[in-house]
């Protein structure tokens, strides 16, 4: 362990909502924890979003509700600059007593595909891009987004959308100055800061790196170090699909490439069209998209982003440096030939979606499959041509995804019938909640009328 290990330190698994889950320890814990790891009923894994026990997912009543055993990632202690009183923070992931891997853990999942790559000579190289919104501090209270103001002395707030502005960064320079400090602190390799549509929408870019368990990390250790930072300049980040309705949502880009043993790029063939191997990734990303829309869009909220002409692809589809299909291929020099998923909102679990896609590249690889033709122009309009038939469509509501997800014989294969059952009862609980709701719109519309 480094000098600073005499702090306190926080050590946490991410559940499969992406919420931490952990416990915060005393610095004289640090040998222990990093022999024995910590333990945490394996149920807090497959929680609900709102921290509850999911009695259908078979590992509350039918366990005994047991311990699984949360072993560190890392042993270094990572700093985490913006709490009041200095603090350490550690990743962990979950294990089975026996020490086998638990296959709800949405680190474990990833790691176990990742695994499926390497038994076949080939390294996934995977950054992400993570759109968020900055709110006023009173908007987490009031639970109604509104813009944060202005740091030029005139209260105004930025509620204009103003996309790629330097004006809009300059006004909030003090808190991008400390989110690029902390991500050097943390080791998170931030790389561009794009003022993106909305009124306080933010993008920021990860580098890529060869290692998609640790690319899933940063973008773990990045969506809290930005609601860490936030606070501390008074003002509020949200994460969340469609914060506005009226608005651009918040969307979580994946680019990827893959590496043979000896380092080379096996998407370039010094074409720009590509190799096979590509297309047979895009061909499984595409056949396997609609089965994993709830990994990609896990809440209600989620599917207000899937509008025609909001940004977000409601067709699996592909084409060559075009921003409105759902698989993306950029414009780029044969060395950094990638493929660019483009359907995952920012509320949605990093490990999740870095496992997904990685699922559905080696089924179509594995497979050979070929895909439908590439889309030019408006992925909107031209989708509705004939190699694009129904079969294509994406699930558009919550519980059509969750159904659809639960059937899938490639997920259940690739990523595990356990995590299926536990992330599909969530879901399922999580809805139910919803049902019992009366929403404000119904008591406008009935009440006082029928």
């Amino acid at each position: 362990m480094s000098s600073n290990s005499d702090l306190e330190f926080d050590l946490f698994i991410t559940d499969l909502n992406g919420n931490l889950r952990g416990k915060r320890m005393p610095p004289s814990a640090s040998k222990k924890m990093a022999k024995e790891g910590i333990k945490l009923p394996r149920s807090v894994v497959g929680m609900d979003v709102w921290g509850n026990d999911v009695w259908e997912n078979g590992l509350v009543f039918e366990t005994g509700d047991s311990d699984g055993i949360c072993m560190p990632v890392h042993l270094d202690p990572i700093p985490v600059p913006w709490a009041q009183s200095p603090r350490n923070q550690i990743l962990a992931m979950m294990y089975n007593p026996d020490g086998t891997p638990f296959l709800a853990d949405p680190r474990q999942i990833l790691a176990h595909i990742t695994e499926r790559f390497k038994k076949l000579g080939i390294t996934p190289v995977m950054a992400t891009e993570l759109e968020f919104y900055l709110m006023d501090a009173e908007s987490e209270k009031s639970q109604r987004p509104r813009p944060p103001k202005m740091l030029d002395g005139h209260g105004r707030r930025l509620s204009e959308t103003d996309c790629y502005s330097i004006d809009e960064m300059d006004n909030l320079e003090a808190f991008f100055t400390e989110v690029r400090e902390t991500c050097e602190v943390q080791g998170v390799p931030a790389d561009t800061i794009i003022s993106e549509l909305g009124p306080g929408q933010f993008e920021i870019n990860l580098n890529h790196v060869d290692n998609p368990m640790l690319a899933a990390d940063q973008a773990i250790m990045f969506k809290r170090l930005i609601k860490g930072v936030s606070r501390k300049h008074g003002i509020s980040a949200s994460f969340m699909a469609k914060p506005y309705a009226d608005q651009s949502g918040n969307g979580f880009h994946v680019h990827f490439s893959l590496l043979d043993e000896k380092g080379n790029n096996i998407f370039d063939d010094g074409t720009d069209e590509g190799t096979d191997i590509l297309k047979h990734a895009v061909a499984g990303l595409i056949h396997t998209m609609a089965d994993g829309m709830l990994v990609f869009a896990p809440h209600l909220n989620s599917y207000r982003r899937f509008m025609k002409g909001a940004h977000a692809p409601t067709v699996a589809c592909w084409g060559y440096e075009n921003r409105t299909v759902a698989v993306r291929i950029p414009e780029s020099p044969g060395i950094a030939r990638r493929i660019e998923h483009r359907v995952s909102g920012a509320d949605a679990n990093p490990y999740l979606v870095l496992a997904t896609i990685l699922a559905g590249a080696l089924y179509g690889i594995e497979n050979k499959l070929m895909p439908p033709q590439p889309i030019e122009g408006d992925a909107y309009t031209e989708t509705e041509a004939d190699d694009y038939s129904d079969e294509y469509e994406l699930p558009n509501k919550w519980d059509q995804a969750t159904e659809v997800f639960k059937e899938s014989d490639v997920l259940n294969q690739y990523l595990g019938e356990e995590f299926i059952r536990v992330f599909s009862a969530a879901k399922e609980q999580e809805q139910l909640r919803f049902d019992e709701r009366i929403s404000d719109v119904e008591y406008e519309s009935y009440l006082g009328v029928l």
